[in-house]
């Protein structure tokens, strides 16, 4: 008996099936689009201009690669929900939909598209986002069986990177955002930013003390299909980690328009000031909560943009969040393709020895299996560099053991439960005491890929491998993003239901000073660098053996997933 989705799509759509279960509509009458799993939108491309009856749109479902890696479970409902639900929405504008699943055990989309191909003629498609999708897909395009156009969700290009690479070949993102604003005209009033600078991050540091209320996180209606993805989910992928959360999940185009209204004015007037705030309270504190959303293109950064440029917000709080979405989410994708997923990066820094193909150690053997080693055009385990040589594996503690460390379980727990935690819980919290243990960068890497609902490689890959855990050196950020208790502290109140004292007893301050000892002479030259690392010259050697001692301790404590004390 056909699925719920199935009946529901044959209801509506214009592409009836032949009894051989081959498309009725000629070839001739429509043009075939291929829309990948995060390009479910109709205000991009072929779909946001010309009439739907002139169109084919071919969506494909892979168990494959869901099961690739173990996803949580809340980001596979996520993008089948939205993809279900898409497949409804332009059917009903009339819009001739072909859903596929892949059946192949090599979970290749490439295998469905090749059969399309030949009964349907040459399918156009954007450029897919992913690299591994684009590996995927690239005998297509070399056959000619795949025709592919320019990926309209993004706002700038290439071109706006490779201008402002330095002498070095270095990118910065301070640099690339500045050339964004002019050439665009965005917060610009006569050539100059807007209130007489081009970023506000200073302005945007206040710890939150409780009070103002960060806004309650709207819950939707679940429908019979995202019923039935969460049925799906939890018969065919039950080993996947997470909490499946059905109502907390935007699954259709008006549950993204909601959302994003609730943003609009519940988040934005305070985001800016307490962008950078933690608390156990409240997880999210006054984050949209839009990127997973905007990152399947929901929501486009476009649209997003024009939102907020309309809004009457404090200046601190439209440039900081359009920074994030102009500046930083743009620099990251171009770094992303500019280096082919740090694959290419000259100087090439130093790689650690790395067990297994892309660190899937840490699975294999529980409810995954080891990867086979990757063929041509085939999905691999990803770059390993690591500047630091930090090879440790990813401690039991980041799939849900006690820690002990409040800040890190408190962050966790949040993950595992949402599928989320907002980004300087990930940068400040995980990566930060990821780089103090010298934690294998690409094994982070693919924890925040299976973990996060926004997550995809172009995301994941700059973020952790290039500023979480500075493991492509200065390629692209200017030091590395660590530090003791005394931040955390600052901007959390985390501390407060920990065991340990920030400012007597709590680990992470040593593990800091025993990381800029073990490292000082990779951070030597680097002049952001020099305080620490001056400090750290001064420091006493009683001093050096106790921080030595207890990095130790504590990386052999949390690898055994037991619990620091």
């Amino acid at each position: 008996m056909p699925s719920l989705f199935k009946q529901q799509l044959s209801k509506v759509n214009p592409l009836k099936d032949s009894k051989n279960g081959r498309s009725s509509v000629s070839k001739d009458k429509r043009r075939w689009l291929y829309l990948p799993y995060d390009q479910v939108s109709d205000k991009l491309g072929p779909l946001s201009r010309e009439k739907p009856e002139t169109l084919g749109i071919i969506l494909i479902e892979n168990p494959g690669k869901a099961a690739r890696r173990p996803y949580h479970k809340q980001k596979l409902a996520l993008i089948l929900a939205n993809l279900r639900h898409f497949a409804i929405e332009q059917a009903e504008r009339g819009v001739a939909v072909r859903h596929e699943v892949v059946t192949n055990e090599n979970g290749l989309y490439r295998s469905a598209l090749e059969e399309l191909a030949r009964e349907l003629g040459p399918i156009e498609v954007m450029e897919p986002a992913e690299r591994e999708l684009r590996v995927d897909l690239q005998p297509l395009l070399a056959s000619g069986a795949l025709m592919q156009t320019a990926h309209e969700g993004w706002l700038t290009s290439l071109s706006d990177l490779e201008a402002i690479v330095d002498k070095n070949g270095s990118y910065r993102m301070d640099a690339f955002y500045r050339r964004v604003r002019q050439n665009t005209g965005i917060l610009m009033e006569g050539g100059k930013p807007r209130g007489g600078k081009y970023s506000f991050d200073s302005e945007n540091r206040l710890p939150w003390k409780g009070d103002p209320l960060p806004p309650q996180l709207p819950s939707f209606a679940v429908s019979d299909i995202t019923e039935e993805v969460g049925q799906l989910i939890n018969k065919h992928m039950a080993k996947h980690p997470g909490k499946l959360d059905l109502e907390n999940l935007p699954a259709t185009k008006s549950d993204s328009e909601r959302l994003w209204a609730w943003a609009r004015e519940n988040c934005l007037p305070l985001f800016g000031p307490f962008e950078d705030a933690m608390s156990s309270e409240n997880r999210g504190m006054f984050h949209s909560r839009i990127s997973a959303i905007l990152n399947i293109h929901r929501l486009t950064p476009k649209q997003i943009i024009q939102d907020v440029l309309s809004l009457e917000l404090p200046l601190p709080s439209q440039e900081g969040f359009i920074r994030q979405v102009l500046g930083w989410r743009e620099f990251v994708h171009k770094i992303h393709l500019v280096t082919d997923g740090f694959r290419e990066i000259t100087p090439a820094p130093p790689v650690a020895s790395h067990p297994g193909d892309g660190g899937y150690q840490l699975w294999s053997g529980k409810c995954f299996a080891e990867p086979k080693s990757p063929a041509a055009n085939e999905p691999d385990g990803g770059a390993c560099p690591s500047y630091f040589g930090a090879n440790n594996s990813l401690p039991p503690a980041f799939w849900g053991a006690t820690s002990g460390l409040n800040c890190l379980d408190t962050v966790v727990q949040s993950v595992w439960d949402e599928a989320y935690s907002h980004h300087i819980t990930r940068l400040m919290v995980l990566s930060n005491l990821a780089t103090l243990l010298d934690i294998s960068p690409r094994e982070l890497t693919d924890w925040f890929w299976v973990a996060y609902f926004d997550a995809f490689d172009w995301v994941v890959e700059p973020n952790v491998l290039a500023m979480g855990t500075y493991s492509v050196g200065g390629l692209m950020t200017t030091k590395p993003y660590i530090s003791g208790a005394a931040y955390i502290n600052k901007m959390s109140d985390y501390c407060k239901g920990c065991q340990f004292d920030p400012a007597k007893n709590c680990p992470v301050t040593r593990l800091y000073w025993a990381f800029l000892e073990r490292h000082k002479a990779k951070l030597e030259g680097n002049l952001r660098m020099a305080m620490p690392v001056n400090s750290v010259k001064k420091r006493a050697d009683s001093l050096k053996e106790e921080d030595r001692a207890i990095y130790e301790n504590t990386i052999k404590t949390l690898l055994a997933g037991k619990k620091l004390v």
